[in-house]
């Protein structure tokens, strides 16, 4: 076994410094863990995946969009939510809709089902929130938003929160 020198380990501090990152990082993972594992148990109870309800979510705010840009707003999905809008058409919950002056554009909105389901989705998704968000101060609120927007800054999540919720002050 070969021995690290004190010099080439560095002081307990730095180790310290060192461990709290790695900390930091299982922390982030374990918080995002335990809200996707509550957010798909309570989503089942109306039959969306948290992806589905996403896209519902986007919709609800903005619609209607085209594939691309519901694409653009969606945090939780990488790439071309397609698959997503086509299980959600196939199920009634989304409609699309061929532009007038070009067919090749494709509008997305709710259907009347899928705003019929928003209801129980916002239920969901304010539980949701306040599981994260009701257990921190608004100055801890403040200070986490600004770290963790930094950590994704110019990341594909960090472009896509960006744009769907805005630039942070």
């Amino acid at each position: 076994m070969t021995q690290v020198s004190d010099t080439a380990a560095g002081s307990p501090a730095m180790a310290d410094v060192d461990r709290r990152n790695v900390e930091l990082r299982y922390l982030v993972l374990a918080a995002q863990r335990e809200g996707n594992r509550k957010l798909s148990r309570d989503l089942s109870a109306i039959d969306l995946t948290p992806a589905q309800a996403e896209v519902l979510l986007v919709l609800s705010e903005s619609e209607p969009l085209t594939l691309v840009d519901l694409g653009r707003l969606m945090v939780c999905e990488a790439g071309s939510p397609s698959r997503i809008v086509d299980t959600l058409v196939r199920r009634g919950l989304v409609t699309r809709e061929s532009g007038r002056s070009d067919r090749r554009v494709v509008s997305l909105s709710l259907s009347a089902a899928g705003r019929d389901l928003l209801p129980a989705l916002l239920e969901i998704d304010d539980a949701i929130t306040a599981m994260t968000s009701g257990r921190l101060t608004e100055t801890e609120r403040t200070v986490l938003l600004g770290a963790l927007r930094k950590v994704i800054k110019g990341s594909t999540g960090g472009l896509a929160v960006e744009r769907r919720f805005g630039p942070y002050d």
